[in-house]
């Protein structure tokens, strides 16, 4: 196995002079196989903050440059795609419900339950969590361990800029169904989505749990509970309420997982 250091070196100058990507074609194909295994990520928390490993989501653009579309046939089912599927699910002691898919080069972790939905390449999903019917988890998104993600929700995948932070949601979040996450928006550990939120880098996230809103982008504070909101906003036509979220409260510390998330949901009366 080519070492962390040269591999990245190969892709990069691959990425950046294409005349070379025949010779570096191995290192490309190494990083996909790393990344299906997890043994590398698009982004990973180093001292507390998330860093983009531009160099992975470059040999994932690469990839497609040296693959062909064919037909493969899964059971009753046919594609024709430049990426293969993923298999090895009962080594890899992970639940997959038909019609899943999971595309080659993304990690779906022990223990975690994919009900009929869509990981694309690139992703993360951590240990124990649940992608339910309908989710999306987008290219590149990372997904903790112990998520919930409900039916319907989708999270969104970026590859271009190769230094865009993709979506992140962290350990023992709750996201309820039909919620939206794009635009690198982080959920930090243990926060709670209520249905229907719908978040961009550009949404207003404002805490109106003390006596004046505080307003954040981009980001949901650890245990946080979220629900859609909406405010004025003046326009030359008129006043129109616009879309925003609203941090309404936080789960519990004295209570577990499972039961503060079922305390918060009904103590805000949060749909789920």
């Amino acid at each position: 196995m080519t070492d962390r250091e040269t591999l990245k070196a190969r892709v990069t100058g691959a990425w950046e002079d294409r005349s070379l990507l025949p010779a570096a074609a191995d290192a490309v194909e190494e990083t996909l196989a790393l990344l299906d295994r997890g043994e590398v990520r698009v982004a990973e928390k180093i001292d507390g903050a998330w860093r983009v490993n531009a160099w992975v989501k470059e040999a994932v653009l690469l990839y497609f440059s040296l693959r062909q579309v064919e037909v493969t046939d899964h059971g009753p089912f046919q594609y024709r795609d430049k990426i293969p599927l993923q298999a090895g699910f009962d080594r890899r002691e992970v639940r997959v419900v038909p019609p899943a898919t999971i595309r080659y080069g993304a990690f779906v972790a022990r223990d975690a339950v994919v009900m009929p939905s869509y990981v694309n390449i690139g992703a993360y999903v951590g240990e124990g969590t649940m992608v339910d019917t309908w989710a999306t988890v987008g290219s590149c998104a990372q997904i903790g361990k112990g998520v919930h993600l409900s039916g319907g929700v989708g999270i969104g995948g970026v590859l271009e800029p190769v230094q865009a932070s993709p979506v992140i949601v962290e350990d023992g979040a709750f996201v309820g169904s039909r919620a939206i996450v794009v635009e690198g928006v982080i959920i930090e550990e243990e926060a709670v989505l209520g249905a229907g939120v719908v978040l961009t880098a550009s949404t207003p996230i404002v805490d109106v749990t003390g006596a004046k809103p505080v307003e954040l982008r981009g980001r949901v504070p650890a245990r946080a509970v979220v629900i859609p909101g909406t405010r004025p906003k003046r326009f030359p036509a008129g006043e129109y309420q616009v879309p925003c979220a609203l941090i309404v409260g936080s789960r519990k510390a004295s209570t577990d997982r499972k039961t503060s998330l079922n305390d918060v949901l009904r103590e805000y009366d949060i749909p789920t």
